[in-house]
Protein backbone atom coordinates (compact mmCIF):
# COMPACT_ATOMS: atom_id res chain seq x y z
CA UNK A 1 0.00 0.00 0.00
CA UNK A 2 1.61 3.60 -1.36
CA UNK A 3 1.10 6.34 0.87
CA UNK A 4 -1.67 7.81 -0.99
CA UNK A 5 -3.82 4.77 -0.40
CA UNK A 6 -2.57 4.84 2.99
CA UNK A 7 -4.11 8.46 3.40
CA UNK A 8 -7.50 6.99 1.75
CA UNK A 9 -8.06 4.03 3.75
CA UNK A 10 -7.72 6.39 6.98
CA UNK A 11 -10.32 8.60 6.32
CA UNK A 12 -12.50 5.99 4.91
CA UNK A 13 -12.02 3.97 7.84
CA UNK A 14 -11.92 6.55 10.39
CA UNK A 15 -13.58 10.33 8.78
CA UNK A 16 -16.87 9.37 10.47
CA UNK A 17 -15.19 9.03 13.78
CA UNK A 18 -12.99 12.22 13.35
CA UNK A 19 -15.85 14.37 12.05
CA UNK A 20 -17.36 12.89 15.87
CA UNK A 21 -14.49 14.06 17.51
CA UNK A 22 -13.59 17.38 16.34
CA UNK A 23 -17.40 18.02 17.39
CA UNK A 24 -16.27 17.26 20.83
CA UNK A 25 -12.80 19.50 20.19
CA UNK A 26 -15.36 22.47 18.84
CA UNK A 27 -17.32 21.36 21.74
CA UNK A 28 -14.43 21.40 24.96
CA UNK A 29 -13.02 24.67 23.38
CA UNK A 30 -16.07 26.71 23.00
CA UNK A 31 -16.75 25.68 26.49
CA UNK A 32 -13.46 25.94 28.19
CA UNK A 33 -13.09 29.68 26.06
CA UNK A 34 -16.25 30.89 28.08
CA UNK A 35 -14.79 30.11 31.16
CA UNK A 36 -11.74 31.19 30.24
CA UNK A 37 -13.73 34.98 29.22
CA UNK A 38 -15.13 34.94 32.54
CA UNK A 39 -12.35 34.60 34.93
CA UNK A 40 -10.03 36.51 32.56
CA UNK A 41 -11.96 39.46 32.57
CA UNK A 42 -12.34 39.19 36.45
CA UNK A 43 -9.03 39.30 37.45
CA UNK A 44 -8.48 41.92 34.92
CA UNK A 45 -10.60 43.80 37.10
CA UNK A 46 -8.89 42.55 40.03
CA UNK A 47 -5.30 43.88 38.44
CA UNK A 48 -6.82 47.28 37.79
CA UNK A 49 -8.36 47.72 40.59
CA UNK A 50 -7.94 50.04 43.06
CA UNK A 51 -8.16 47.48 46.09
CA UNK A 52 -4.50 46.16 46.81
CA UNK A 53 -5.69 42.85 47.67
CA UNK A 54 -7.51 42.09 44.65
CA UNK A 55 -4.37 43.40 42.56
CA UNK A 56 -2.50 40.95 44.62
CA UNK A 57 -4.60 37.68 44.45
CA UNK A 58 -4.80 38.63 40.32
CA UNK A 59 -1.02 37.94 40.49
CA UNK A 60 -0.97 35.48 42.63
CA UNK A 61 -3.53 33.49 40.52
CA UNK A 62 -1.26 34.62 37.06
CA UNK A 63 1.71 33.56 38.51
CA UNK A 64 0.32 30.23 39.37
CA UNK A 65 -1.20 29.18 36.19
CA UNK A 66 1.23 30.56 34.02
CA UNK A 67 3.67 28.61 35.40
CA UNK A 68 1.87 25.15 36.10
CA UNK A 69 2.26 23.39 32.64
CA UNK A 70 -1.19 22.61 31.35
CA UNK A 71 -0.84 18.49 31.53
CA UNK A 72 -0.53 18.80 35.37
CA UNK A 73 -3.48 21.23 35.36
CA UNK A 74 -5.47 18.65 33.34
CA UNK A 75 -4.00 15.93 35.87
CA UNK A 76 -4.81 17.75 38.90
CA UNK A 77 -8.32 18.83 38.00
CA UNK A 78 -9.06 14.87 36.91
CA UNK A 79 -7.26 13.32 39.65
CA UNK A 80 -5.75 15.37 42.38
CA UNK A 81 -9.38 16.41 43.52
CA UNK A 82 -11.05 13.50 43.20
CA UNK A 83 -11.27 12.70 46.68
CA UNK A 84 -13.42 15.75 47.45
CA UNK A 85 -15.17 16.11 44.07
CA UNK A 86 -15.47 13.96 41.41
CA UNK A 87 -15.48 15.30 37.47
CA UNK A 88 -16.38 13.57 34.72
CA UNK A 89 -13.72 13.82 31.68
CA UNK A 90 -14.82 15.98 29.67
CA UNK A 91 -15.22 18.62 32.69
CA UNK A 92 -11.94 18.71 34.33
CA UNK A 93 -10.31 18.98 30.91
CA UNK A 94 -12.89 22.21 30.11
CA UNK A 95 -12.18 23.53 33.37
CA UNK A 96 -8.62 23.05 33.33
CA UNK A 97 -8.31 24.79 29.87
CA UNK A 98 -10.57 27.56 30.74
CA UNK A 99 -8.44 28.30 34.07
CA UNK A 100 -5.33 28.11 31.85
CA UNK A 101 -6.42 30.42 29.25
CA UNK A 102 -7.78 32.83 31.91
CA UNK A 103 -4.81 33.54 33.11
CA UNK A 104 -3.58 34.98 29.36
CA UNK A 105 -6.91 36.57 28.49
CA UNK A 106 -7.02 38.31 32.13
CA UNK A 107 -3.56 40.23 31.21
CA UNK A 108 -5.15 40.61 27.42
CA UNK A 109 -7.69 42.77 29.22
CA UNK A 110 -5.98 44.47 31.68
CA UNK A 111 -3.88 45.87 28.46
CA UNK A 112 -6.65 46.74 27.04
CA UNK A 113 -8.87 48.42 29.68
CA UNK A 114 -6.04 50.56 30.76
CA UNK A 115 -4.86 51.61 26.75
CA UNK A 116 -8.21 53.68 27.13
CA UNK A 117 -7.72 56.93 27.69
CA UNK A 118 -8.30 57.76 31.02
CA UNK A 119 -9.47 61.14 30.39
CA UNK A 120 -12.47 59.23 29.33
CA UNK A 121 -13.06 57.68 32.53
CA UNK A 122 -12.49 60.89 34.61
CA UNK A 123 -15.59 62.75 32.22
CA UNK A 124 -17.86 59.47 32.95
CA UNK A 125 -17.01 60.34 36.36
CA UNK A 126 -17.85 63.81 36.36
CA UNK A 127 -21.17 63.57 34.08
CA UNK A 128 -22.18 61.45 37.28
CA UNK A 129 -21.80 57.77 35.76
CA UNK A 130 -21.09 54.99 38.93
CA UNK A 131 -17.59 52.85 38.18
CA UNK A 132 -19.96 50.42 37.17
CA UNK A 133 -21.46 52.12 34.48
CA UNK A 134 -18.29 53.84 33.04
CA UNK A 135 -16.71 50.39 33.06
CA UNK A 136 -19.55 48.38 30.95
CA UNK A 137 -20.57 51.16 28.60
CA UNK A 138 -17.82 53.26 27.95
CA UNK A 139 -14.23 51.53 28.38
CA UNK A 140 -14.92 47.73 27.84
CA UNK A 141 -16.45 48.06 24.53
CA UNK A 142 -13.47 50.07 23.66
CA UNK A 143 -10.73 47.47 25.36
CA UNK A 144 -12.70 44.82 23.52
CA UNK A 145 -12.17 45.85 20.09
CA UNK A 146 -8.48 46.71 20.72
CA UNK A 147 -7.99 43.03 22.41
CA UNK A 148 -9.66 41.21 19.33
CA UNK A 149 -5.92 40.00 17.82
CA UNK A 150 -4.60 39.14 20.97
CA UNK A 151 -7.77 37.38 21.94
CA UNK A 152 -7.75 35.67 17.95
CA UNK A 153 -4.22 34.37 18.77
CA UNK A 154 -5.09 33.03 22.38
CA UNK A 155 -8.66 31.40 20.92
CA UNK A 156 -6.48 29.19 18.62
CA UNK A 157 -4.36 28.47 20.94
CA UNK A 158 -6.82 26.75 23.13
CA UNK A 159 -8.00 24.87 20.37
CA UNK A 160 -4.84 23.17 19.60
CA UNK A 161 -4.11 22.95 23.50
CA UNK A 162 -7.55 21.00 23.60
CA UNK A 163 -5.71 17.96 22.30
CA UNK A 164 -4.27 17.52 25.73
CA UNK A 165 -7.46 16.40 27.41
CA UNK A 166 -6.85 12.99 25.35
CA UNK A 167 -4.81 11.84 28.37
CA UNK A 168 -7.52 12.13 30.64
CA UNK A 169 -9.87 9.54 27.68
CA UNK A 170 -11.96 12.36 26.61
CA UNK A 171 -12.68 11.16 22.80
CA UNK A 172 -11.62 14.25 20.95
CA UNK A 173 -9.66 14.32 17.80
CA UNK A 174 -6.39 13.26 19.16
CA UNK A 175 -7.52 10.47 21.47
CA UNK A 176 -8.98 9.41 18.45
CA UNK A 177 -5.91 9.96 16.35
CA UNK A 178 -4.27 7.69 19.25
CA UNK A 179 -6.43 4.93 19.17
CA UNK A 180 -6.78 4.22 15.12
CA UNK A 181 -2.73 4.81 14.97
CA UNK A 182 -2.84 2.29 17.14
CA UNK A 183 -4.76 -0.12 14.87
CA UNK A 184 -3.66 0.17 12.05
CA UNK A 185 0.12 1.01 12.59
CA UNK A 186 0.26 4.00 10.32
CA UNK A 187 1.17 6.89 12.53
CA UNK A 188 2.41 8.89 10.52
CA UNK A 189 -0.10 8.90 7.91
CA UNK A 190 -2.64 9.49 10.63
CA UNK A 191 -1.56 12.04 12.63
CA UNK A 192 -1.04 13.88 9.24
CA UNK A 193 -4.87 13.04 8.61
CA UNK A 194 -6.02 14.54 12.15
CA UNK A 195 -3.27 17.58 11.46
CA UNK A 196 -5.16 18.64 8.31
CA UNK A 197 -8.58 18.66 10.70
CA UNK A 198 -6.47 20.65 12.99
CA UNK A 199 -6.01 23.08 10.34
CA UNK A 200 -9.61 23.28 8.48
CA UNK A 201 -10.61 23.95 12.55
CA UNK A 202 -7.82 27.03 12.59
CA UNK A 203 -8.64 28.26 9.52
CA UNK A 204 -12.25 28.33 10.33
CA UNK A 205 -11.54 29.93 13.57
CA UNK A 206 -8.97 32.56 11.85
CA UNK A 207 -11.41 33.50 8.58
CA UNK A 208 -14.48 33.98 11.66
CA UNK A 209 -12.21 36.25 13.82
CA UNK A 210 -11.19 38.16 10.51
CA UNK A 211 -14.69 38.98 9.95
CA UNK A 212 -15.36 40.13 13.37
CA UNK A 213 -12.59 42.88 13.27
CA UNK A 214 -12.97 43.69 9.60
CA UNK A 215 -16.69 44.49 10.79
CA UNK A 216 -15.79 46.26 13.62
CA UNK A 217 -13.41 48.57 11.91
CA UNK A 218 -15.82 49.37 9.51
CA UNK A 219 -18.53 50.39 12.01
CA UNK A 220 -15.02 52.07 13.27
CA UNK A 221 -14.49 54.31 10.28
CA UNK A 222 -18.74 54.82 9.72
CA UNK A 223 -18.38 56.14 13.24
CA UNK A 224 -15.31 58.73 12.69
CA UNK A 225 -16.50 60.00 9.17
CA UNK A 226 -20.49 60.51 11.11
CA UNK A 227 -18.35 62.44 13.76
CA UNK A 228 -16.63 63.87 10.86
CA UNK A 229 -20.37 65.21 9.68
CA UNK A 230 -21.25 66.41 12.40
CA UNK A 231 -19.17 68.30 13.75
CA UNK A 232 -18.76 70.27 9.68
CA UNK A 233 -22.69 70.99 10.66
Amino acid sequence: MNFIESIVSIIQKHGTAFLEATTITVSITAISLIIATVIGLVFAFFKVSNIWILAKLADIYIFIVRGLPLIVLIMFLYYGISSVIVLSDFIAGAVALGIHSGAYLAEIFRGAIQSVDRGQNEAARSLGMTAPLTMSTIILPQAFKRAIPALGNQFIIGLKDSSLVAYIAVTELFSHALTASAENYMPFETYLVVGFYYLGLVLIFTLLLNYVEKRLNTENLYMKKLKKKTHSL
